[in-house]
């Protein structure tokens, strides 16, 4: 259609037009065609809301998520409640990432440690976040210590899983001299086994990450008064649906931010400079 020879025609035209190469990068280019995207899916979105027919209530039309979105904004409650989620999210990742990370070094380097919590580890994984946030607000009660304590356990167990397999793959001569020239269980953590580990515990830190950020929504609808899950939650119970509809493309536009800004320069600076990991702009 319409969105399809625009899109190929911003294709050849960045393609085939020097000028315009030369002017753009590649990451200039591809950004380009996924506003070009973006504008398409807003254009289709805005027409089929007379074609459908239904009150804005049941489906907004691109105008009023955006007279909603300048609403929130105007009134504070949106920065609000960004801040309040993502200081509960920094919290509960980094929370659930030490734990994660120092009873898998544990478990790596102790037999009787493994013995002793690895059928219980399993018993837990197999019950998801989802099943414990009821039982969390009634132990802990409506607020932060019931979000913290979630995201902690989403984070926590690929976090442990991934250091857990990082050390495994150690050669275990590096560990038998190490040990042969007296270096202590912290010093085998902290000088061997961490930096060997890095790549492994990575992995995990990114999809612990995006566990937790998921969690974090759903954890906000039950046990907060503020947030984007909240705003999410609350525009969906109060019929104000495009105050929903803005809550979710906050929430999509926050985890890219999470994942550019800070996830990836993690990668960057820590693996992609070893050449362990191909960056994604190469490939």
């Amino acid at each position: 259609g319409a969105c399809a020879q625009f899109l190929g025609g911003l294709a050849a035209a960045m393609a085939g037009g020097p000028a315009m190469t030369r002017l753009m990068s590649p990451r200039g280019r591809r950004l380009l065609l996924g506003a070009g995207g973006i504008a398409c899916l807003l254009l289709l979105w805005q027409a089929t809301v007379p074609l459908i027919g239904l009150e804005s209530y049941f489906y907004p039309a691109p105008l009023d998520v955006w007279f909603a979105f300048l609403d929130l904004a105007r009134k504070g409650i949106l920065s609000s409640y960004l801040a309040d989620s993502f200081g509960r999210y920094v919290l509960g990742v980094a929370a659930g990432s030490c734990a994660g990370i120092a009873l898998g070094l544990a478990i790596s380097t102790s037999r009787s440690i493994e013995r002793l919590l690895s059928p219980l580890i399993s018993f837990l994984f197999a019950i998801v976040e989802v099943a414990w946030v009821p039982l969390f607000v009634m132990w802990f009660g409506y607020g932060l210590t019931t979000i913290l304590v979630a995201l902690s356990y989403v984070t926590f167990f690929p976090m442990l899983y991934n250091t857990i397999a990082g050390v495994r793959t150690v050669p275990p001569v590096y560990l038998n001299a190490a040990r042969a020239l007296g270096a202590s269980r912290l010093d085998l953590a902290r000088e061997i086994l961490l930096p060997a580990v890095l790549p492994s515990i990575l992995t995990g830190l990114r999809v612990g990450a995006g566990f937790a950020f998921r969690g974090l929504i759903f954890a906000e609808m039950i046990a907060a008064k503020s947030g984007i899950g909240y705003l999410i939650f609350e525009g969906a119970s109060t019929q104000q649906t495009a105050r929903t509809v803005v809550g979710m493309i906050i929430m999509g536009l926050a985890w890219l931010f999470i994942e550019q800004v800070y996830i990836r320069p993690i990668e960057r600076a820590s693996v992609e400079r070893w050449g362990m990991v191909i960056a994604v702009e190469n490939r």
